[in-house]
């Protein structure tokens, strides 16, 4: 699996019957959809496409000189689709005969090529697989269709032979279908029995896998303490060949994907980029220069991007990049200019910088307290290319925190926590950044102490871990903390109640602004909200609803002063919560599930105060959902471990699950607060 970190950027290749079309169909393009999915996009029936298929024979195709491409293109792996949607398959499979073996007069197995040049070239490789097959039942609009267990079968069977019949394989990259749980996990299961080192993509779905998968062409704008990959195509519009693609300005298309590769590697990710080979198995030269651009880059650079850890310093820059190796911090300006980059330190002294590809500039270098300057000469920028800063810590160096709580003044809670993301995924459309850990930085009163921990009902059952500078202990939430009642006093007010639906999209998806405060005139795609009337508090509302459709709804609250509320909210699906703008939850719930409780525990300011909340309805053709203003106001507190604080150093303290189902679960502890 380390071969799989290491890779950095791998290449993916969509290939098949569909690449011989070109996204064109009966003389005209085929302008809806990604050209790979023509069959569905051009409504073209089965026994058309199969009658081209018969034609199809890629006869320039060369393994060797497509791994020689990635090479060139500084790739570690190569990724290609031996099953597409169209369930055609590129290599000799047993369990069908549409197959580049038996249908086709190319008659090779192209697959094994492909995988014996790998090895030939010290090249990864790993396979795209369609969890869906439209010769097994019809293609739709979403392609998250439920797989039937006859079709799970065979896809079982199509594994088994991958991952036995072309040597080591180092990932599998699953794609669409809604798979039930156990389907997932006895895929997964299936995965790491024949090939233990073979990484388990995202869509697998159900949170089996290894890797977290964004969207397509999605790089992320948060921190995922996971692995994870961002699949991304030289055209984001296709991934499969289209002839009539406007292919124009190679240096800046090669930029343009050079920026998206920094930026996923300093994140923490690896990048897949896509190429399109012709139907004869060629690559367009286009294609192939925007990859051996980026490769003669790499062979400057790549010391800031092979054997690299994410950003390690809070924060994202204007003007580019951090990645980190050992005691050495690398500055690739892919950004904004700029004369002075200020890294915050809470420990560390630089002792030399330099340009990688450029050592004859000198670049000078300041340390200060708790921080250190480094001078940017413009000569830098003068020929547009991204330049790469290495700074030296002979010492090793601590960054400053990116957020330290007074843990005197306030308790450590999920509005004052880092949170750790992962990306939990259930099919295609119901994925999302989930929360699997919270972190503090915090001062506290010096000397012995013994923190308390404060919960609601909602969090009853769950065992925490609690790691305090480094020492873990393990908390069972229960109905032994002692009580205490919150104190309302008429303090808060509901106002107005007004909904807004259905709309459909994913479920990780927000159709209307949650920023705060919320227009209740403006809507969403010249729709308004409704004012919802005779609600009854705690009572199940059944709506009509398709699958994949939400309703929003917006609750009002004034307050004389600030203080916490329990709400509840039942749904029977997927959930987001916001006050004022900020997010307190998002989960799905358990497939086939129908009215999930959370308890949310509100922190109410003074004033005007907001509650938004999404219900997500992911298969059924009805949605249950409700809301209750009036639970029991209760939360339970007890004691921890004594700790030892200094009054002058900062403290960490991280909490996840002890015992997660996943490590992509959402940890759903946001109700939680700790007293040091």
């Amino acid at each position: 699996m380390q071969q799989w970190y290491d890779n950095k950027y791998s290449m993916f290749i969509h290939f098949g019957v569909y690449s011989a079309l070109g996204g064109v169909w009966e003389g005209a393009p085929v302008t809806v959809g990604y050209s790979e999915q023509i069959q569905a996009h051009g409504g073209i029936m089965s026994d058309r496409y199969e009658e081209f298929a018969r034609t199809f024979n890629p006869e320039r195709w060369d393994a060797d000189s497509m791994a020689r491409l990635a090479i060139a293109a500084g790739m570690r792996s190569i990724v290609i689709t031996a099953k597409h949607h169209d369930g055609f398959c590129i290599y000799h499979s047993a369990y069908t005969p549409f197959n580049i073996v038996d249908f086709t007069p190319f008659g090779r197995d192209l697959l094994k090529e492909l995988a014996d040049a790998c090895v030939r070239h010290g090249l990864n490789l790993g396979l795209y697989y369609s969890l869906i097959d439209w010769r097994l039942h019809p293609w739709t609009s979403h392609n998250a269709n439920p797989i039937a267990p006859a079709h799970h079968g065979f896809n079982m069977n199509q594994l088994t032979e991958l991952l036995t019949n072309y040597g080591p394989i180092s990932e599998l990259w699953f794609d669409m279908g809604s798979l039930t749980p156990g389907q997932s996990r006895e895929l997964y299961e299936l995965v790491r029995r024949l090939q233990p080192n073979c990484m388990v993509s995202g869509r697998l779905g159900n949170n089996q896998y290894d890797f977290c998968v964004m969207g397509d062409n999605q790089y992320p704008d948060f921190r995922i303490d996971a692995p994870w990959q961002t699949p991304a195509s030289v055209f984001d519009a296709t991934w499969g060949y289209r002839s009539w693609q406007q292919r124009d300005d190679v240096a800046g298309k090669t930029h343009e994907k050079l920026i998206s590769l920094i930026s996923v590697v300093s994140r923490g990710g690896n990048y897949l980029l896509n190429i399109g080979p012709r139907g004869d198995g060629t690559v367009v030269d286009y294609e192939a220069k925007v990859l051996t651009g980026i490769g003669r880059w790499l062979q400057r650079n790549g010391e800031a991007i092979y054997g690299t850890v994410a950003n390690p310093f809070p924060g994202y820059y204007p003007w580019g990049e951090i990645t980190a190796r050992g005691n050495t911090v690398y500055l690739l300006l892919s950004g904004e200019a700029t004369g002075i980059i200020e890294l915050p330190l809470l420990s560390g002294r630089a002792l030399s910088a330099r340009v990688l590809d450029a050592p004859s500039h000198e670049i000078k270098i300041r340390n200060r307290r708790q921080a250190v300057t480094v001078e940017v000469p413009e000569t830098l920028y003068a020929d547009g290319e991204i330049r790469v800063i290495a700074v030296e810590f002979p010492a090793g160096f601590e960054p400053q925190p990116r957020r330290v709580t007074d843990a005197r003044q306030e308790p450590l809670g999920f509005l004052n926590a880092v949170s750790h993301y992962s990306y939990a995924c259930i099919d295609y459309y119901n994925n999302h950044r989930s929360v699997v850990k919270q972190s503090w930085q915090f001062t506290a009163r010096r000397g012995q102490s013994a923190p308390a921990i404060f919960y609601t009902a909602g969090e009853m059952g769950k065992e925490i871990e609690l790691s305090w500078d480094g020492a873990v202990e393990v908390v069972r939430l229960d109905a032994e903390g002692r009580a205490i009642a919150i104190e309302n006093k008429g303090m808060a007010e509901w106002k107005g109640r007004y909904a807004f639906g259905p709309v459909r999209g994913s479920f990780d998806r927000v159709h209307v602004s949650a920023d705060y405060p919320v227009d209740i005139a403006e809507g969403w795609a010249g729709r308004s909200w409704e004012m919802v009337a005779g609600w009854q508090e705690g009572a199940e509302e059944i709506l009509p609803g398709r699958p994949r459709e939400a309703y929003y709804v917006l609750q009002e609250i004034e307050t004389v002063c600030a203080h916490d509320v329990i709400v509840a909210l039942y749904s029977g699906d997927g959930i987001q919560v916001w006050l004022n703008g900020e997010v307190l939850a998002m989960h799905n719930n358990e497939p086939g599930s129908r009215m999930n409780r959370d308890l949310v525990l509100l922190p109410l300011k003074e004033g005007r105060n907001q509650l938004l909340v999404k219900f997500y309805n992911r298969y059924g053709y009805e949605l249950s959902y409700g809301i209750d203003l009036r639970p029991e106001q209760v939360v339970y507190s007890r004691q921890l471990s004594p700790r030892q604080f200094s009054s002058r150093g900062i403290h960490s303290l991280e909490m996840r699950l002890h015992r997660p189902g996943t490590p992509h679960d959402a940890i759903r502890l946001n109700n939680v607060r700790i007293r040091p």
